[in-house]
């Protein structure tokens, strides 16, 4: 027989596979290699998280108890994926689209993002999911017991169950929290549950295929052998039939951890197609062999032996070591897979419903304070898992672990069904209200609780044993297994029928009795006709959010590249050339969903809702959703998909025209500005040179003033049509251009003679750095100084700073790059795009000019080969000019 030590030996080498299955699935995720990660069969095998410890032992158990009862609890979930496929396919869809992160996330999400509800399911899966990891705990130190040969203390048993329990946590804390996005998948678990889903069945069809041709000797022998045992006789209950088929059907679309893998790990619908029949074919071949193993068992073992465990004692009993230790290890991965994953479901919803609304209360203003805030999820996450192992622990430790494996389970199946009437109300009824969810959800769980989960631990334990025979204060029609009066039911179908029919009747009373709020409406719309593809409704209005601190706040959750990568995409998709979208409704319902996939639904809308001040519907959105039928779904997806094709044109029209209004007003103030500036000279000149001819008695000292005013009056309005021609040659193309060599520093060395020969009095302090000028240009050095010129000399008449100074900085790389950046207040942003056009004159400043100084720049710098433009962000006004390097060498 193998001994503890070879058996805790080869439990760890099993783990350290398990590990390292696991480890090489999220390196192959994490290296995009994962297509084969998301083959539908291992979404199939992953399913078998349903089979645990109670299937692959207690099957056997129940089998040599009840007869073919078993068989209830596999052909629930079939029926469910054979007949229900439908029904399943919109979960896994509605989890996508909205990306739902858990059952309790589901319940929140539909009505109205209520916290509340989210709250009330994830005490309820916590409750009802504690004596079923005990359950895993207790059927582990069972198996172990079973291969002590001189028996083991309770010591010992606690011990077992206390370093099994420590190893799942460390496991599910490496591998089940490595992304906090719930939508990231956990490809790791996934395919470690799919190993383990290959090993128990082949334990059990190992086991099995032993015992009818091993022992039996044959099928026709092991056929003759169970219709002479008790098992033989089909009895059927058909009440009781009936309501196990349902409890199972209910509890493997409710379970935590069967939505985990269902819907949560879900990435497309060809994966359900192939678990809608690999998954019943999997749980027959599961339960081919429990009735002979049950017979065989019973007949061969002393009387009193645990039929929980024969899948292990018989084969010992023959002296088949290594068939037992197989069989072991198929119990063990039952037991680890559905702990692992259940604690990954319930630290989900215990950190997305319970710690993360805490914390947000707690600091209700740093919302959109910069911080890591993933750090917060991650830890809570880790230590739910603890807490959770750790309350399944103390359960085995406190119970002793008596009860029959099959029993345990019902009752925890019983629980979790309370979420189904919310749920399936949820996704078909739009007239479900959060009120009637709530209502339903807590009397069927006050009447569980009543009926089946305290009455299990027995009488006396915590319900009064005067409970049981006269009913709470002699209140008979209270008595916990006959309410209201209604004997003779077996205890689980009373507690089944009593606490769904309330649950379900409060459900749609309460429903009926309220009003659902907008948000609920909205939501509803788009849960019940998510296969038409309603997903554009509205939850926000325009608010008064910043796009800066939406940022901070995305970037807390989702990280700071996935941040700026989502705002980026949306600025895009809206025609924004900025790095930040609009805070658009549409836009706040996108980044409200991405939130959603790490910290849950209700969480995600009132961190968004403290950043945005409020959520309004309008009339609108209300009446959009009020009667649609499948056809007009259709139709206003197309027509929305038109509308935000026309809305981003309209957008880049509307930009277009605004720049075009823009340039003509422009252009009609500088067609008076040239009347104004020809004007003025002109008439000076004649004005004096009439004074000058028909002036009698006039001075020399006076005819010398009045000569020199019509001198610089002909000298002003000569460059004005200078300026005019010069630009007239530059745009048509006909400039000659002079190339030639010379150094920066000599060209800049002009251009700032010549722009300050006439400052005023305040005066212009340049910044230079003659080391990084010292470079040949092979260009034409007149008109890339009268660049210089232009820029210096708009410098000096436009900033506004006291002390005015302009900074020049060179440097080069590909390129000759020639930055001009003053300390005055820049040009508006407004203006940006247009300063460099004809008819610009952005500045209020009485500088004079035409505005033409930066149109000619531009085009003499293109016609040189490089671009001139503005930098924005600068502190004051700074322009850029880039010139090729083509012969450009340092001076030595």
């Amino acid at each position: 027989m193998t001994n503890l030590n070879a058996l805790a030996g080869i439990s760890i080498l099993y783990v350290l596979f398990l590990f390292g299955v696991a480890f090489f699935a999220e390196r192959a995720s994490r290296r995009g290699r994962a297509t084969w990660l998301r083959a539908p069969i291992v979404y199939t095998l992953s399913l078998s998280i349903y089979c645990t410890a109670w299937t692959f032992y207690g099957a056997v158990g129940s089998a040599a108890r009840n007869g073919f009862e078993y068989l209830t609890i596999y052909l629930g979930p079939s029926l469910v994926l054979v007949g229900w496929w439908w029904v399943l396919r919109k979960l896994v869809r509605i989890g996508r689209v909205q990306r739902i992160t858990s059952i309790a996330d589901l319940i929140s999400s539909r009505y109205g993002k209520s916290n509340l509800l989210g709250v009330g399911v994830t005490l309820l899966a916590v409750i009802g999911t504690t004596p079923y990891i005990a359950l895993q705990l207790q059927s582990v130190t069972l198996s172990v017991e079973v291969f002590h040969q001189a028996g083991a203390g309770a010591v010992e048993e606690q011990s077992t169950a206390f370093w099994v329990a420590v190893g799942l946590a460390v496991f599910t804390v490496i591998f089940g929290t490595r992304n906090l996005d719930a939508n990231e998948r956990h490809h790791g678990v996934v395919m470690a549950i799919a190993v383990e889903a290959i090993v128990k069945l082949a334990a059990l069809m190992a086991v099995g295929i032993f015992v009818v041709w091993g022992i039996s000797g044959g099928v026709s022998q092991t056929l003759a052998r169970i219709d002479a045992s008790e098992l033989g006789q089909w009895d059927v209950q058909g009440g009781r039939w009936a309501g196990l088929m349902f409890l199972s059907a209910a509890a493997f679309l409710c379970l935590p951890r069967m939505f985990q893998v269902m819907v949560v790990e879900n990435d497309n619908d060809p994966q359900l197609r192939m678990a809608a029949w690999a998954f019943p074919l999997y749980l027959m071949l599961m339960s081919l062999f429990i009735v002979p193993i049950a017979v065989v068992g019973l007949d061969v073992l002393p009387a009193g032996s645990n039929p929980d465990l024969f899948v292990l004692t018989v084969p010992l009993e023959y002296g088949q070591n290594a068939l037992a230790l197989l069989s072991f290890l198929g119990g063990f991965s039952s037991a680890t897979s559905m702990v692992i994953v259940a604690a990954i479901a319930l630290s989900t919803m215990v950190s997305n419903h319970i710690v993360m609304p805490i914390w947000l209360r707690m600091n209700e203003n740093m919302v959109s304070v910069s911080g890591d805030v993933r750090n917060v999820v991650l830890l809570s996450r880790r230590l739910s898992i603890a807490g959770v192992l750790a309350l399944g622990y103390l359960y085995y430790a406190q119970s002793g672990g008596g009860a029959a494996l099959s029993v345990i389970g019902l009752v925890a199946f019983t629980g979790v069904a309370q979420v189904l009437p919310a749920m399936l109300g949820g996704i078909f009824w739009r007239g479900a209200t959060r009120i009637g969810a709530l209502a339903g959800l807590t009397i069927g769980f006050v009447v569980w609780l009543y009926t089946l989960y305290l009455p299990s631990f027995g009488p006396g334990v915590i319900i009064p044993q005067s409970f049981f025979v006269s009913g709470p204060f002699g209140v008979t029609w209270l008595h916990p297994e006959a309410l209201f009066g209604i004997t003779g039911l077996d205890p689980l179908l009373h507690a089944v029928i009593w606490s769904m029919s309330l649950n379900t009747i409060g459900f749609f009373v309460a429903s009926l009795a309220s009003f659902p709020s907008p948000l609920e409406r909205l939501q509803g719309a788009q849960f019940v006709n998510i296969q038409q593809g309603a997903g554009g409704t509205r939850s926000w209005s325009q608010g008064v959010a910043e796009a800066e601190d939406l940022m901070v706040m995305a970037q807390r959750i989702l990280g700071a590249a996935d941040a700026q990568a989502l705002f980026l995409r949306e600025a895009r998709r809206q025609g924004s050339e900025t790095h930040l979208p609009a805070p658009t409704p549409e836009f706040l319902q996108i980044l409200e969903r991405e939130l959603a996939g790490s910290v849950g639904a209700a969480t995600a809308h009132a961190m968004v809702g403290q950043i945005v001040g409020g959520m309004s519907v309008s009339v609108e959105d209300l009446m959009a959703v009020a009667d649609e039928t499948a056809q007009m779904m259709e139709y206003s997806a197309t027509l929305e998909a038109q509308s935000q094709e026309l809305s981003r044109t309209a957008a880049q029209l509307r930009a277009a025209n605004d720049k075009l209004t823009r340039l003509s007003v422009q252009k009609d103030a500088f067609l008076s500005q040239i009347s104004h500036e020809l004007r003025t000279p002109m008439t000076s000149i004649r004005a004096f040179s009439e004074i000058l001819r028909d002036g009698d008695g006039i001075t020399p000292e006076e005819q010398s003033k009045y000569a020199s005013i019509i001198h610089d009056e002909a000298i002003r309005l000569t460059r004005l049509l200078d300026d005019l021609l010069d630009l007239s040659v530059l745009e048509n193309g006909q400039v000659s251009l002079n190339l030639g060599d010379g150094l920066l520093c000599d060209v800049l060395d002009r251009a700032q003679a010549a722009a300050l020969a006439h400052d005023d009095k305040r005066g212009l302090e340049i910044i230079r750095k003659s080391e990084s000028e010292q470079v040949w240009l092979n260009t034409d050095t007149e008109r890339l100084s009268q660049v210089f010129i232009n820029l210096i000399s708009n410098a000096r008449k436009y900033c506004d700073a006291p002390q005015r100074v302009l900074e020049i900085r060179v440097s080069q790389n590909d390129a000759l790059v020639v930055d001009f950046i003053d300390n005055g207040s820049g040009v508006a942003p407004e203006a940006q795009d247009v300063i460099f056009e004809k008819f610009a004159r952005v500045s209020d400043q009485k500088a004079g000019g035409a505005g033409l100084g930066l149109a000619i720049s531009r085009q003499i710098v293109t016609r040189l080969g490089g671009e001139i433009s503005y930098l924005p962000g600068e502190t004051g006004g700074a322009f850029r000019v880039v010139l090729p390097l083509k012969r450009a060498l340092a001076a030595q």
